[in-house]
């Protein structure tokens, strides 16, 4: 089974994107956009605090009158995160986001993140992890190359 760390070792992007706590979602806002990413780690006094998302921003922010160059990140960011490890399995990583609805899980190896696995970064994973093994048995089924 493929593990987190594999997944990790192939992305040739693995930059973790931060702010400070107290900054404001509209400073958070700019970074995703930038980096085109979905979540930034938030961090206060060098330690990883919480988690700030899309996801946040639309359940916490403009819809409840809450304006993104007003508010603090740390008002609204999440800051129960599940972690995982990059021994992990992708499959393992599924499950975790379904049963704990999330789309980002930061790993972290000797107490540091060194990446984050989001929703599309996996789904991408395990489509390609179908598609190579759908590919062996065709070659399997053909007797065309297998195993090479």
């Amino acid at each position: 089974m493929t593990t987190v760390r594999k997944l990790l070792d192939d992305k040739l992007n693995t930059k973790i994107h931060t702010i400070l706590a107290g900054e404001t979602v509209l400073d958070a806002l700019k970074i995703m956009a930038e980096a085109e990413t979905g979540a930034v780690l938030v961090t206060e006094d060098d330690k990883i605090v919480g988690i700030f998302t899309e996801r946040d921003y639309a359940r916490q922010g403009e819809v409840k009158g809450v304006y993104a160059k007003d508010t603090i990140v740390r008002d609204v960011m999440t800051n129960q995160m599940v972690m995982i490890k990059p021994e992990t399995t992708l499959q393992d990583c599924a499950e975790l986001m379904r049963q704990y609805r999330v789309r980002h899980l930061p790993v972290i190896e000797n107490e540091h993140v060194i990446g984050i696995v989001s929703i599309r970064g996996l789904a991408e994973a395990l489509l390609q992890q179908k598609q190579g093994a759908i590919v062996e048995l065709e070659k399997y089924i053909l007797g065309t190359g297998y195993g090479e």
